[in-house]
C-alpha cells in the first residue's frame, strides 16, 4: 500500500482499530512450541498404540487369557479331560461352587481377599489350590508355612507322597519356595519338590474344615508360557483335575474387605502428629515474632527515585527482546496522537479519525497517508518499524511547525543595516 492509496479496510468513523499480530504472525512466533507440542502428541499416540498392541488380553492366570501369563491352555486341557471349569466372579460364587463339591483354584494377585473371605472359602472347599500365596493366606490358613524366596533352578526331588507331585516327577526353573516349621509339620503340612535345605515349591496340608489345601509357591506351573516344561502340566492337572468341577477364582476389588482396610491414621507413623503440632507452633511463633511492632507507623520517603526515562527505556528493552514491534508501535502512536491533539487544540473526546483529519489539514498531507502512519500500517520487520517511528516524529514536527511557522525558522542576519 502506498501513501496515496486508501487502506483496504478502514475502521468505522469514531473507532480506533487495535493493531494486534495476525494469526500467521502468532504461529510464526510460536513455531518452536507448536513443534514441541506436536512431537509430544505424536509420542503419546505411539505409546498408546504400542501399549494397546502389547497389552495382555486378560488378567494374569486368567482362565480365558491366551497370553503367556494366562492359563487358557491349562483350562482347555482340563475341559478336554472332562473337568467342568467355571469362572467365579465373586467370593459368593466361589463359596457356592465349593459347597457343591468343586475344587477351587485361588490366585489373589493383589491381596484383595480379606481374612473373612479366606475363612469362608477354606471352610466350604474340600479341595483348595492357592497359587503364589501371600502373607495373609499363609498366616490364616497355614500357620508355620512361610515364604522362602526363589528356587536355585529346576527341581526333581519330589520328597513327598502327594499323588500329583509324584506323577509330575520334576518341575522347571522359575519356582518359588515355602518353608514348613516343626509346628506346621505336626499339624500335617508337608512339602514337595525340595530345593536342598531352602524350602519346597509345593506344600499341602489340612484346611480349616478338614479339606485339602495345596499351596503352590509360584505361578509358573499354571501359565501358558511354562506349562509345557518338565512336569509342570502334570502337577497342575493333578491338583486341579481331582474332581469333576473346578471353580477358577481370581478375586476382584469388589471382594475386598472394606472394614479391614487400613485408615489414614493406621498408615501414618506415630511421629508424624507430634512433628506437625511442633511445626504449627513454630510457624505461629515465627509469624508473631516477625510481625511484631515497636511503635506507631512512621511515613518516610523512599531513598531512591526512578526517573520516568529509565522506566521507558526498560519497557523498550523488553519490547525489543520479545520482538513486540506492534506493541511498541502502538505506544509510539498513542503518544503522538495525544501530543498532536494537544497541539491542534482538539477536545479531549476527539477520536483518532478526527485527529488524523486535523493533522492532514494542518500539514497539507494526504489523509490516507496520515491514517496509514497513525493507525493502519503494521511493520513487518525492525527496519520498517524504525522508519515508521521516524515518520511519526516528522509528522509531529510538521504539525508543530504548522501552528507556529516562525518558531523554528531563525532570523537570518545579513550584517547590513537597512
Amino acid at each position: 500500500m502506498t501513501a496515496t492509496e486508501a487502506p483496504a479496510s478502514s475502521p468505522p468513523p469514531g473507532a480506533a482499530p487495535a493493531l494486534t499480530p495476525t494469526l500467521r504472525a502468532q504461529l510464526r512466533r510460536r513455531r518452536p512450541w507448536i513443534v514441541i507440542a506436536v512431537v509430544l502428541l505424536l509420542g503419546a499416540l505411539v505409546l498408546l498404540v504400542v501399549q494397546g498392541g502389547t497389552r495382555a488380553p486378560g488378567p494374569a492366570l486368567g482362565a480365558e487369557n491366551p497370553a503367556p501369563a494366562g492359563s487358557k491352555a491349562l483350562v482347555e486341557v482340563l475341559r478336554v479331560q472332562g473337568v467342568q471349569v467355571t469362572e467365579a466372579r465373586t467370593i459368593d460364587e466361589a463359596v457356592d461352587a465349593a459347597r457343591g463339591g468343586a475344587t477351587v483354584f485361588l490366585y489373589d494377585e493383589f491381596g484383595l481377599l480379606g481374612d473373612e473371605g479366606l475363612d469362608r472359602l477354606a471352610s466350604a472347599a474340600d479341595r483348595l489350590v492357592i497359587a503364589e500365596p501371600g502373607f495373609s493366606p499363609l498366616e490364616r490358613l497355614a500357620p508355620g508355612v512361610r515364604l522362602a524366596g526363589a528356587a536355585t533352578g529346576p527341581l526333581d526331588d519330589v520328597a513327598c507322597d502327594l499323588r500329583a507331585a509324584e506323577r509330575a516327577g520334576d518341575l522347571s526353573d522359575g519356582q518359588r519356595l515355602l518353608t514348613v516349621d516343626d509346628a506346621a509339620s505336626a499339624d500335617g503340612w508337608t512339602g514337595c519338590f525340595r530345593d536342598g535345605d531352602f524350602g519346597y515349591a509345593v506344600v499341602s496340608g489340612p484346611g480349616i474344615a478338614g479339606g485339602d489345601v495345596a499351596l503352590v509357591a509360584a505361578t509358573t506351573v499354571f501359565t501358558n508360557e511354562r506349562i509345557d516344561e518338565a512336569g509342570n502340566a502334570a502337577l497342575a492337572i493333578g491338583l486341579l483335575g481331582a474332581s469333576d468341577e473346578l471353580a477358577w477364582y481370581l478375586p476382584s476389588p469388589a471382594d475386598a474387605d472394606e472394614a479391614a482396610a487400613p485408615t489414614l491414621a493406621d498408615l501414618t507413623p506415630g511421629w508424624v502428629s507430634p512433628v506437625m503440632v511442633l511445626a504449627i507452633v513454630v510457624t505461629i511463633a515465627a509469624g508473631v515474632w516477625s510481625g511484631r511492632r515497636f511503635g506507631p507507623l512512621v511515613v518516610e520517603q523512599l531513598p531512591v527515585q526512578v526517573p520516568a526515562g529509565e522506566t521507558s527505556a526498560g519497557r523498550a528493552r523488553l519490547y525489543a527482546r520479545s520482538a513486540a514491534r506492534v506493541h511498541a508501535l502502538d505506544q509510539l502512536r498513542i503518544g503522538a496522537i495525544r501530543r498532536i491533539s494537544a497541539l491542534l487544540r482538539l477536545p479531549r473526546g476527539a477520536d483518532v479519525a478526527e485527529v488524523t483529519a486535523a493533522a492532514a489539514t494542518a500539514t497539507g498531507r494526504d489523509a490516507a497517508s496520515v491514517d496509514r502512519l497513525l493507525v493502519s500500517h503494521a511493520p513487518a520487520h525492525d527496519r520498517e518499524f524504525v522508519e515508521l517511528a521516524t515518520q511519526l516524529y516528522r509528522l509531529e514536527q510538521d504539525v508543530r511547525r504548522s501552528i507556529r511557522p516562525d518558531h523554528d525558522e531563525p532570523t537570518r542576519q545579513t550584517g547590513r543595516r537597512s
